[in-house]
């Protein structure tokens, strides 16, 4: 990983290329990072088309607004996933915004038509709408921490909690000593706790932003 200030000279030169608006380079951006920005955007919207159409409007504002990138402050695919996070928080939120609101007025329709006057209650869907935006985030800053781990963590981690192996069993499977199954357990855990960090639920750790 590049120190800070010592950024890596292939996103340099990307940044720099864009700013040319040289098509190619989006094209190699695309093909580098599609991935990781549809996944992050899926993992938040829970919804195919709309990871599609989220990926789209990344790399659009990428296209546009290369000069946004700091490479001072970290890696370029770091800067994408912070910018593919925040905004699918915001797309989530504007969504399941909508939707509550949609069921409030149905709720003050039928409250009027029983002539209680009463609508639905602000305080619980404003909560309701604040739950499903954290949870949704939480999950993919976990699953952008594990993609970005060094592979020993990641592969004791999948091994322990998707494959179900315990400790000696990994340590077997990945050819190392039990205390060095217990090292990288503990350490890929302790990575993935910043995942429920309550700083700021719209962004991935690891860049300063992505505005």
């Amino acid at each position: 990983m590049a120190q800070q200030g010592t950024p890596l000279r292939w996103d340099r030169k990307m940044q720099q290329r864009l700013a040319r608006g040289e098509a190619a380079a989006l094209g190699e951006l695309y093909d580098r990072f599609a991935s990781l920005v549809h996944g992050l955007a899926h993992r938040v919207l829970d919804d195919e088309r709309a990871a599609d159409s989220l990926t789209r409007e990344v790399f659009a504002h990428v296209w546009e607004h290369p000069d946004t990138y700091d490479p001072r402050q970290g890696p370029l695919r770091t800067w994408v996933a912070t910018l593919t996070h925040r905004l699918a928080v915001q797309r989530l939120r504007a969504t399941v915004a909508a939707t509550l609101a949609e069921g409030d007025n149905d709720s003050d329709s039928d409250s009027d038509s029983n002539g209680d006057g009463y609508g639905g209650g602000g305080t619980e869907e404003a909560e309701e709408l604040e739950r499903t935006v954290r949870s949704a985030s939480v999950a993919a800053r976990a699953d952008y921490i594990v993609q970005s781990m060094p592979a020993p963590l990641r592969a004791a981690l999948e091994l322990a909690y998707f494959q179900r192996r315990d400790y000696r069993q990994t340590a077997t499977d990945l050819g190392v000593t039990e205390d060095e199954a217990r090292r990288r357990l503990r350490l890929g855990l302790q990575l993935l706790a910043t995942a429920h960090d309550a700083g700021n639920p719209g962004t991935p750790p690891g860049y300063g932003g992505a505005a």
